[in-house]
């Protein structure tokens, strides 16, 4: 029923309809709860024609996060969006044209980049998928301590050396695509690390929070902390704050200028191939059917 609602934004409608699926999944009092509802449905039956839609009342929701409904056919038919999701691949832009590889080097627990995270990387991100290759670097200030009881040491402290290690871990685990969105769900909570465990299971409830907890506290967690340590150290120029940005590699104080105003735009002029309709704001006209 959502994406029913939704479908009429084009490719932004996850976002939006991820925000209310967040919303309903939060625990909230009893008159947060009352009043939320309350404006969903006054936004529904104002913004939506359902005698035309030939509905009578709401589907049931699927079993997936509207982020995940075109990962697959199987996923498709079942959260019933199959058209949707093959109008959509219609229009992506020419593979053949290398993605921006944009690689973002961060804290878990720096203010900085938390708002970069959750104001312009994700946006950028949910909307520019297609034309650009993420790669995320929980690390930044960190040090690598030889020998100590505690083999790093972090600008934040102790938990943020924690949750710098939870997020590589869910990279790890989860794949870079469901990573991005935990990360998100993550960084844009008021209690980063009280959120990580319920983000897992609402985009990944494949993944066991047991296994991320393992990894932390095992060899591989470690190992992927290391493997960050030479990625941040190998950065040329030295990295002098964090959030640090580099695409294909480069980073230069005119690009971060750009990023930090707009990133959307910036990977947009960057990528060599024909713009997709959300660079240009060209309309999309999808074919459509019906009874």
């Amino acid at each position: 029923m959502m994406v029913e609602v939704l479908r009429p934004l084009g490719r932004s409608f996850s976002v939006l309809s991820d925000f209310f699926y967040l919303r309903a999944q939060r625990t909230f009092s009893p008159r947060q709860n009352m009043k939320f509802w309350e404006q969903l449905v006054v936004t529904l039956i104002c913004c939506y024609d359902w005698k035309s839609s030939g509905m009578s009342h709401p589907k049931p929701a699927c079993r997936y996060p509207p982020s995940q409904w075109c990962r697959s056919l199987e996923i498709a038919v079942e959260c019933k969006v199959q058209n949707q999701c093959m109008e959509l691949n219609a229009i992506k832009p020419n593979q053949t044209v290398p993605q921006v590889s944009v690689t973002l080097y961060y804290e878990s627990l720096c203010p900085d980049s938390r708002h970069f995270i959750t104001h312009q990387l994700f946006p950028t991100w949910t909307m520019l998928q297609d034309i650009m290759s993420l790669t995320l670097v929980p690390y930044g200030n960190a040090k690598e301590m030889f020998p100590a009881n505690s083999p790093f040491a972090c600008q934040h402290g102790a938990p943020e050396c924690r949750g710098n290690m939870i997020e590589a871990c869910i990279i790890s685990l989860t794949g870079n695509s469901l990573a991005v969105q935990i990360i998100y769900c993550m960084e844009s909570s008021t209690d980063v690390l009280g959120a990580a465990e319920s983000c897992l299971q609402l985009y990944a409830p494949s993944v066991s929070w047991s296994s991320v907890d393992s990894c932390v506290s095992g060899d591989l967690g470690h190992r992927l902390m290391h493997d960050y340590t030479v990625m941040t150290r190998a950065l040329n120029p030295v990295h002098s704050h964090v959030p640090w940005v580099t695409f294909d590699g480069e980073h230069t104080d005119e690009m971060e200028d750009k990023a930090m105003s707009s990133l959307f735009h910036l990977v947009c002029e960057l990528y060599k191939g024909v713009k997709p309709p959300a660079c240009t704001g060209a309309p999309v006209k999808l074919s459509r059917s019906g009874c």
